[in-house]
């Protein structure tokens, strides 16, 4: 590693001479051109600060801890973690990454190995919308829910997609369209805390558009996989008084529904209209024709946590703790059409 003496020795000054360039506090005691070449050298160098020296001094080591429940090693879910990364290190932080492998008895021992390297914050990642345990932290140390909720009394911020808003303008989208019988194929039980919010978004865009919601289209599903899809969708489309479009839980779902009506003869979008949700990479835009789609923001949900714990750190945000919501955009391609005239 690269250090002041290093520095001092190349350029032919003073470590105290170095100090005060790379602090920014040189005005006055070292010349210009000196705290020129003094620059240079570091970056010519590679001189990188020693946190740790710096953190006795500052009392923060510039770190942010990152917990996550998968969400590492799941490439659709990973982007979230660019957000975090990004925003870290633009603003002099670094992201300290511990992936518990989706092992809840890994929470507390990993969090503890964070706090033991005096991390300034702390985020927990989930890999998909839900209330998320908080394990034990000083309460001088901000903690961030990514994609989910502090669960229970605990004190945390949490940033969360809008799942409602998105089913909304998916089903608004529909309705434009000239849509009335528009099916919702859902995930059922309470595993999803996203499954009844875009249940109700897609009700009130319905009713927005004069439809009363038909329970006959409201396709509630044990899993989100393709293959345990197909035959419910199938079913649903087999039907003489099939819809005319279909909003799906998932991109994973949507595809199934390709599936069926490609078995059935079925044209999309002339003969059927479908959006999905969560545009996957390698789905969304793979299928043909490409699938309109609700876009999880997971980049920007990092992007947001990782701002608002640093803001905390440095006092900037000093209100209640509060849960975000960010936006899901719609992304429009070529899945959805008006409904076929009878």
């Amino acid at each position: 590693m690269i250090t002041l003496k290093d520095l001092a020795a190349a350029v032919g000054v003073s470590p105290s001479a170095v100090s005060l360039v790379l602090n920014d506090r040189h005005t006055g005691r070292v010349n210009v051109e000196t705290a020129e070449r003094i620059r240079h050298a570091a970056e010519d160098m590679g001189y990188i600060p020693n946190q740790l020296a710096r953190g006795l001094k500052t009392k923060r080591t510039h770190t942010i801890g990152v917990l996550t429940d998968q969400v590492a090693s799941v490439p659709f879910a990973g982007r979230m973690l660019e957000g975090v990364q990004s925003v870290a290190w633009k603003s002099g932080y670094l992201a300290m990454i511990i992936d518990t492998t989706n092992r809840t008895e890994l929470l507390d021992q990993s969090s503890r190995s964070l706090l033991q390297r005096d991390i300034d914050a702390l985020i927990i990642a989930a890999e998909y919308h839900r209330a998320v345990e908080v394990p034990a932290v000083p309460p001088t140390i901000p903690v961030m829910i990514l994609d989910g909720v502090p669960a229970g009394d605990a004190i945390a911020d949490g940033v969360v997609p809008d799942e409602h808003g998105g089913a909304y303008d998916a089903t608004h989208h529909l309705a434009q369209a000239g849509h009335r019988r528009i099916a919702f194929c859902n995930i059922g039980g309470d595993v999803f805390v996203a499954s009844k919010l875009r249940h109700a978004g897609y009700e009130a865009a319905l009713r927005d558009h004069g439809v009363e919601p038909d329970p006959g289209l409201h396709l509630f599903l044990d899993d989100t996989a393709t293959a345990a899809a197909y035959g419910p969708m199938r079913a649903l489309l087999e039907r003489p008084d099939r819809p005319t479009a279909v909003f799906c839980f998932s991109d994973q779902i949507a595809f199934a529904v390709y599936q069926a009506a490609n078995d059935l003869g079925l044209r999309i979008p002339e003969d059927l209209s479908v959006i999905g949700f969560d545009d996957q990479r390698f789905i969304a835009d793979a299928l043909r024709p490409g699938l309109t789609t609700v876009r999880l923001p997971h980049h920007d949900l990092g992007a947001w946590a990782a701002k608002r714990v640093i803001d905390r750190v440095h006092g900037d945000e000093t209100g209640a703790p509060q849960t975000q919501k960010i936006p899901c955009p719609l992304v429009v391609r070529a899945s959805v059409a008006p409904p076929p005239s009878t």
